[in-house]
């Protein structure tokens, strides 16, 4: 694992964004496509910024998944992670092909078909954060490290559930889904490699207890320390636990 700590989250955006163009434009030299994974969320705000301005990148030849969403949750809504993903990302450049998690359909049903295609494609770079209770997308603890399903059907502890009411998608806790589509940690582990953006001063204990600690379900994010190719891109707040 590589860790780098900038000054604060723009500066980390900056560099965690222009390493994962570095491996988009590598892939699509190498096979003529490439296959990514993107997070959302407030701690990918800057990252993805930068991703979407840096240059020569051939959007045609990209084909995105994503992470996980909600269950029973309108794309309408504030928090729709679809939203999130077709107004930062979608509406700026054109892809090859977008994969988005339908959280309004039968949940096990969409697992099994978004499942089938990701076996198909090999990811190259995936774009990952940690949250405030150490969950990896939304495999809170403790996390299934062992499913060799892609996509899965989870439960939200309260933890992660304050987590989404405090960032403010949310007005009550009520408010918050309790169940979400997640894509599994064994599927995120086989992306070739991953960027993971991790700002702020909230996933500080987090980050400590899944970079320091040894890998348990209980911290699922500890699990990237295992990871051949993972990129930790922490800021000063979210990093100073760290020696």
């Amino acid at each position: 694992m590589f860790i780098h700590i900038s000054e604060n989250p723009k500066a980390l955006g900056q560099v965690a964004g222009a390493a994962a163009a570095d491996y988009i434009r590598k892939a699509i030299t190498a096979r003529g496509e490439a296959n990514v994974i993107l997070a959302t969320g407030t701690s990918q705000f800057e990252t993805l910024n930068q991703l979407l301005h840096e240059p020569d990148i051939d959007w045609t030849k990209v084909t995105m998944f994503h992470l996980d969403e909600y269950i029973a949750l309108s794309e309408s809504h504030p928090a729709s992670f679809r939203k999130y993903l077709k107004e930062r990302v979608l509406t700026k450049v054109t892809m090859k092909i977008s994969h988005l998690i339908d959280g309004e359909t039968q949940p096990e049903t969409e697992c099994e078909r978004l499942g089938r295609l990701i076996l198909q494609h090999p990811i190259d770079v995936a774009l990952v954060g940690i949250g405030e209770n150490g969950h990896l997308a939304f495999n809170d603890p403790p996390a299934d490290f062992e499913t060799e399903s892609p996509y899965l059907v989870v439960n939200l502890d309260e933890a992660c559930r304050r987590q989404q009411l405090g960032e403010g998608w949310f007005a009550t806790l009520d408010d918050v889904p309790k169940q979400a589509i997640s894509m599994s940690i064994r599927q995120i582990m086989k992306s070739a490699a991953l960027i993971c953006s991790v700002p702020d001063e909230r996933k500080a204990e987090a980050v400590k207890n899944c970079l320091k600690g040894e890998v348990s379900p209980l911290f699922p994010a500890s699990i990237l320390q295992n990871h051949p190719h993972c990129g930790m891109y922490l800021d000063q707040a979210s990093s100073k636990y760290l020696s």
